[in-house]
């Protein structure tokens, strides 16, 4: 069997497993995130050792490298959680890291972002579905203030605008460029609505301190006695502050916490490789 298919097997079975505890707890486990890591880094070690040609392992220590400062970027940037991150790293060193702009490990970066893309509209679609009262409540909610009406009437003031001045170019692909940015202009708003409401009518979940886990994601400051206990610029709980939480709630100071459960993204990582595998460079394909 070639390296590379075993590879790929083992891509997809450790992404088949994180998918379904990522969508089931919420969490990708650390012994199946270092044990991938180790295992890529090892496996590529041990393929250099037998093929006398350091080029395996420094392909997995420079893809390992690359996909660490993404899954860093993306992390505090508050989109993945610590779990997406550590699956991240481990991606990278698996699949190694070739100086070419067509190797399948830039080709899969690309992809992650465009697949990625589309399955966070979908999954936040399905959510908006399934809590449509709450989600219903809150768009309104979120349309109707005055901060928003303000930015409608900005927004189709300056798009109508726009288009008077494309009906009156010549040039058709100035005419084409312009109605693309008032369609994004305007798609933008709505989204970012839209995206908000899914945030606070389904992504909200009070949960008392023992049902906490390393990571999680606190939506409010937890203050007693004047003092914080952590908050969201912790990006994730840690395990010190989730025993403090459950060493005040026995002292019935506090309940139950506020956090923020966010989409699932492991899934996307597995529908990004196998799209790589199948198309390959997506956004190559695109332009």
């Amino acid at each position: 069997m070639p390296l590379e298919l075993f590879f790929a097997i083992i891509i997809v079975i450790v992404l088949l497993i994180g998918s379904y505890t990522d969508i089931r707890t919420r969490e990708v486990p650390d012994w199946l995130n270092y044990g991938f890591i180790i295992s890529a880094l090892g496996f590529r070690a041990i393929w250099s050792a037998a093929d006398n040609d350091i080029t395996y392992i420094a392909e997995g220590v420079f893809g390992f490298l690359v996909f660490l400062a993404l899954a860093y970027a993306m992390f505090y940037a508050g989109q993945w959680g610590g779990g997406d991150a550590k699956m991240m790293m481990g991606l990278g060193a698996m699949i190694g890291l070739q100086l070419d702009f067509r190797s399948f490990l830039i080709s899969f970066f690309f992809n992650i972002f465009l697949v990625g893309a589309v399955y966070a509209l979908a999954w936040s679609i399905a959510l908006a579905v399934k809590n449509r009262k709450r989600f219903s409540e809150e768009f309104k909610k979120l349309f109707y203030t005055k901060k928003m009406l303000l930015m409608r009437k900005i927004i189709i003031i300056s798009a109508a605008v726009l288009l008077v001045i494309a009906f009156l170019l010549e040039d058709f692909q100035l005419k084409f460029m312009l109605f693309a940015l008032v369609l994004l202009y305007a798609t933008t708003f709505y989204l970012w609505i839209f995206v908000r409401a899914i945030e606070r009518s389904c992504m909200l979940k009070m949960v008392a301190p023992e049902k906490l886990t390393e990571g999680d994601w606190i939506a409010k400051d937890v203050c007693v006695s004047g003092k914080r206990i952590c908050g969201p610029k912790d990006l994730g709980i840690s395990m010190e502050q989730i025993k403090e939480l459950k060493r005040l709630k026995k002292q019935k100071k506090i309940s139950r916490i506020l956090i923020k459960e966010g989409i699932p993204f492991v899934p996307s990582f597995l529908l990004a490789f196998i799209v790589t595998l199948v198309f390959g460079n997506l956004f190559l394909m695109v332009l």
